[in-house]
């Protein structure tokens, strides 16, 4: 019997995981999650259950689900001690994809929110082995620990020197240079490296939408009266959760994937040119019956500096264009990721990366859905949550 830990239950990849461990008879999962209380616990579970639907086919999953009250960034998890060793003994399988996503951080902040989780999982990781468990750690990092880096990010433990934009690209390098030597030291660990993930890649459903979505509806040009940096180019790698998903659930039963580094990625091949997406987003807003003012390209370099001058424009717009601002700055590094290892290893068993033709309008037809229905995936799952009388029983501690 599987006894799986999953950190970030709640967050885009683990939410796209947990149905499918769910889904195997008799695995049994845990989810570490932050609540202010059990009442709140309680609410978290229903949406993700009303978040998951169709997705959990297993009819008694709810009694194989079971919800921790906790903080992977704090000591012990957050945990007494008695109810931390109850989670560690019998582990099989640990996938840690818990992340704070944000480029704003300091980097004390970003060091507790990419750092210390890493820390507190390699110390359950080994209290399991201490009560007689041996478990498999799948951990997810991103492909943007290659920071600054320029052209192909090789398919590597050591990549090059190089700069970060941001404090969270560091604070992931930081941690992974930790889960990489335990790798040398022959534990059992796989480290993931996404991309840009994205919604499912057939119906474009996620829980959080991230910057990709802001990204197309400054692309669109109805936030900027039609003016479009000039990309020719730049490409943007995306992946849709779905795929990420499949392959950490092969990779955490699978020998062949132990002490690999995936990158989960379209790769060069698969990445959509900029200037495409735009073309694309356009049209699925005419597809959706908006009006979008004519395209009128600029220079990258002047588009950067008057975006640079917006960003300090109070409210929402201000964090829009500083969001924007951010992605930007990555323009300059023209990175594409090398995914051919990986690929001979997940393509067997899960398919190819999906390219952005295969799943593009899913992603946007979903995001006009839910703005046509007045939120996003997560505040929807909540209101369906209030809405439904019952869900599934299980444990929650």
């Amino acid at each position: 019997m599987k006894r799986v830990l999953i950190t970030g239950g709640t967050g885009v990849v683990g939410s796209a995981l947990t149905p499918l461990f769910l889904n195997e008879p008799e695995t049994e999962v845990h989810l570490l999650v932050r609540a202010r209380d059990a009442a709140h616990l309680t609410e978290r579970r229903q949406t993700l259950f009303s978040f998951w639907g169709e997705d959990v086919t297993a009819a008694d999953a709810g009694k194989r689900l079971r919800l921790h009250r906790g903080d992977v960034s704090l000591p012990r998890l957050g945990l007494p001690d008695d109810a931390f060793d109850a989670l560690a003994k019998g582990l099989t399988h640990i996938v840690h994809s818990a992340a704070t996503v944000r480029m704003d951080m300091s980097q004390e902040q970003a060091w507790a929110s990419c750092v210390s989780p890493v820390e507190q999982i390699l110390t359950l990781f080994e209290r399991a082995k201490d009560l007689g468990a041996a478990p498999k750690l799948d951990a997810v990092s991103t492909l943007g620990v290659a920071g600054r880096l320029r052209g192909l990010v090789p398919e590597a433990a050591k990549l090059p020197p190089r700069g970060f934009h941001n404090s969270y690209e560091w604070a992931k390098a930081e941690a992974e240079a930790i889960l990489l030597a335990r790798i040398a030291g022959g534990d059992a660990i796989t480290l993931h490296r996404p991309s840009m993930v994205v919604g499912h890649s057939q119906s474009g459903k996620v829980i959080h939408r991230q910057i990709f979505y802001h990204l197309c509806r400054f692309l669109s040009g109805t936030a900027t009266h039609g003016f479009t940096p000039d990309l020719g180019g730049v490409s943007l790698d995306l992946v849709p959760c779905d795929y990420v998903a499949r392959a950490i659930h092969w990779s955490a039963t699978a020998p062949e994937a132990q002490g690999q580094i995936l990158h989960l990625c379209a790769g060069p091949q698969g990445a959509v040119p900029i200037m495409a997406l735009a073309s694309h987003v356009r049209e699925a807003y005419l597809r959706h019956g908006c009006r979008v003012p004519k395209q009128r390209l600029v220079p990258f370099g002047l588009f950067e500096t008057v975006i640079a001058g917006a960003a300090f424009l109070p409210g929402r717009s201000g964090r829009r264009f500083s969001a924007l601002r951010r992605f930007l700055d990555h323009v300059h590094c023209a990175q594409v990721f090398a995914n051919e290892q990986s690929q001979a290893l997940l393509a067997p068993a899960i398919g190819a990366a999906p390219s952005y033709q295969q799943i593009l309008d899913a992603q946007l037809d979903a995001a006009f859905a839910e703005e046509q229905a007045g939120g996003s995936a997560d505040a929807a799952g909540k209101a369906a949550a209030r809405a439904t009388p019952a869900v599934p029983k299980g444990a929650i501690s």
